[in-house]
């Protein structure tokens, strides 16, 4: 029943990412350069591009899994000849370009809000954004092994995924630098909530991107595999990565679909409270995985009680943040203060309507003309 509801949730998400795509196609603007659609959308595409191409694998290998289990069949039990390994080369090759789908949709937000915090039309380097994130879409898919580094793998192979895991580090460079260039000039006391959200995404993922270049040695990654180091790098750039930019859109784009406002001076002290939290809790895990503390341990040597001590605080310290931002939310639900007009630059589409939108709006997709300057 588990693998059959995995198969389901597949087929889900593929029918999601198939009407995605058509939907964006569907309903680009009239007359304008495919480089000139906002970030946010392209961020789709690719997101929706690595579900299709990724889910069926997974299909695949939980096929595979269910004959061996139900059907005596052994593509995976080396008894009967099969290899124990490819059910790993199967689930990660769709599990790693997983990754890339929950957070390239936040790269896309991102690099929306810091736009509009800044009052400009797009982003610094637009034109290299969109091929970064097209560039770590594409090679999300040859890097799934570095994942399996302790298997038993030749030194070939080992070479190869270290090389290419660590090429994609370049694209996702160009995104934090444009990211700090567009923001050039911009005073962070400024910053609304979502602007802080996104200053602190581009904070955390960075540093959790610097300890996946570590990783992405084998050499090292053998060494630190099934640490703590581990734990801290994934929970930097998806766990709280994710979160961040999850949080942030959902601050941005609060008033526009419920068109009611969010008192932005409590959700800055939320973000504080927050960020000082997951950093004080995953920090520390860095410096255990060094020392070489193993995961899934329920005990550990009195020598590091301190690091477990600021852990258990910061964990507790963010569960706090988590349950204002849940007042916040009940607070702007129950003031009801009305979305009277947007504090953004007049040149994003979905800010030009009232808030919340009205149904069936467009009768077709909008016609915007561009004015060239000789």
């Amino acid at each position: 029943m588990a693998i059959f509801s995995l198969h389901l949730a597949g087929i889900r998400s593929l029918a999601g990412g198939i009407n995605f795509g058509r939907t964006i196609y569907n309903c680009r603007p009239i007359g304008v350069d495919i480089f000139l659609i906002p970030v946010y959308p392209w961020a789709i595409v690719v997101t929706r591009i690595l579900l299709v191409v990724s889910l069926p694998v997974l299909a695949g290998g939980i096929t595979i899994l269910l004959f061996d289990r139900n059907l005596n069949t052994t593509f995976f039990d080396p008894r009967g000849g099969g290899d124990a390994i490819l059910y790993q080369h199967l689930f990660w090759f769709f599990g790693h370009p997983e990754v890339y789908v929950l957070i390239l949709p936040g790269f896309g937000l991102i690099s929306h809000i810091l736009t509009q915090e800044t009052r400009k039309i797009e982003p610094f380097g637009v034109f290299g954004i969109i091929i970064a994130i097209i560039t770590i879409g594409y090679l999300g898919f040859f890097v799934w092994a570095h994942h399996i580094f302790t298997v038993g793998l030749d030194c070939d192979t080992r070479a190869y995924f270290t090389r290419a895991t660590i090429v994609i580090a370049i694209p996702t460079g160009i995104k934090v630098f444009s990211w700090l260039s567009t923001l050039q000039g911009r005073k962070i006391k400024d910053l609304s909530g979502q602007g802080l959200y996104s200053l602190g995404f581009t904070f955390i993922f960075t540093l959790g991107g610097i300890t996946g270049l570590i990783l992405a040695n084998a050499s090292l990654d053998i060494a630190l595999h099934d640490t703590y180091f581990v734990v801290g790098h994934f929970h930097y750039v998806l766990r709280i990565g994710a979160v961040f930019a999850l949080l942030a859109g959902f601050s941005n784009y609060f008033a526009l679909f419920t068109g009611i406002i969010l008192n932005h001076s409590l959700i800055k002290i939320q973000f504080y409270i927050i960020f000082f939290g997951v950093n004080l809790t995953f920090g520390p895990i860095h410096f255990l995985g060094l020392r070489g503390i193993p995961r899934r341990y329920r005990d550990y040597p009195d020598t590091i009680l301190i690091y477990n001590m600021a852990s258990r605080v910061g964990s507790t310290i963010a569960l706090v943040g988590a349950i204002v931002f849940i007042l916040i939310l009940w607070n702007a639900f129950i003031r009801l203060y009305p979305t009277l007009f947007f504090r953004r630059a007049p040149t994003h589409i979905d800010l030009i309507y009232r808030a919340p939108p009205i149904e069936h709006r467009f009768r077709q997709g909008p016609i915007l003309f561009l004015i060239k300057n000789n």
